[in-house]
């Protein structure tokens, strides 16, 4: 796992977000499911979303939303970045559903955040919501899958 220095200079353009051993993602957008999807023969069909309103997203409670960070990543060839759920979202029944980040991936990060509550809970655009831990991969290829985004 890598630590403070090495995320630094890693990724400078979180220089300010890093943490003694990973790396802070803030929320930016917020949506809800609008419609139906499906993953038949490997094709998907991704469910239609609605935006919720920033800056103050009100969850309702057993729903389940997409959230966004707040800047595009990318991820080091030979390096996995693995995203845990911020300590004080578990403590308020949040939790935060992510998925492996694969060497040379690009883009926009979206989790599934679901308040697992029984009241509604509010937060706020930009705030802290998960932590990405860095890991060397031996041997790696680079990510080119669907969710691959253009370098700018």
């Amino acid at each position: 796992m890598l630590g403070e220095k090495e995320l630094k200079k890693s990724f400078p353009d979180f220089e300010e977000l890093v943490q003694p051993a990973g790396i802070d993602l803030r929320v930016d957008e917020v949506y809800k499911q609008a419609g139906s999807g499906s993953l038949i023969d490997d094709e998907k069909k991704l469910p239609e979303l609605e935006a919720l309103e920033p800056p103050l997203y009100t969850l309702q409670a057993k729903t389940a939303y997409i959230v966004t960070v707040d800047r595009k990543i990318k991820i080091p060839r030979g390096y996995s970045m693995l995203y845990l759920p911020r300590s004080t979202l578990l403590r308020s029944f949040i939790t935060i559903h992510t998925a492996l980040g694969d060497p040379g991936f690009y883009g926009t990060l979206q989790f599934l955040l679901v308040n697992q509550g029984e009241y509604e809970y509010t937060l706020k655009q930009g705030e802290r919501i998960a932590q990405g831990v860095v890991f060397k991969v031996e041997g790696s290829g680079e990510y080119h899958g669907s969710y691959q985004e253009e370098e700018d």
